[in-house]
């Protein structure tokens, strides 16, 4: 079993940053691709960025690329998103997942608890 606990979410005003940590524990789990999905108020959890388990490859989304960075350490067992240049449309609950490092939600076996984040306009 992999536990999955998120931290680093809170409130921001548009324009700035927030570094999102996720700290991952149980057999295997530094093994698995990671992944950060988002869900915001009354809509679909979406993807938001994912990491191969040797960091060779990620992958964002086009409504994140160039601002948002995802990260690993496999020492620490953790994952990380920066997210810069924050905009209100990126409010919403923050979940870290375990799994295939893919953009299919589906495709993951593990999630976090979630951290909300808030940008105000």
């Amino acid at each position: 079993q992999v536990q999955l606990v998120e931290s680093g979410g809170g409130l921001v005003q548009a324009g700035g940053s927030l570094r999102l940590s996720c700290a991952a524990s149980g057999r295997g789990s530094d093994t698995y691709g990671k992944a950060w999905f988002r869900q915001a108020p009354g809509k679909n959890r979406e993807f938001v960025a994912a990491i191969t388990w040797s960091s060779a490859t990620t992958y964002y989304a086009d409504s994140v690329q160039g601002r948002f960075t995802i990260s690993r350490d496999n020492r620490e067992n953790t994952v990380s998103l920066q997210m810069n240049s924050l905009k209100p449309e990126d409010t919403g609950v923050y979940y870290c997942a375990a799994g295939a490092a893919t953009r299919d939600a589906d495709r993951y076996d593990y999630w976090g608890q979630g951290t909300q984040v808030t940008v105000s306009s």
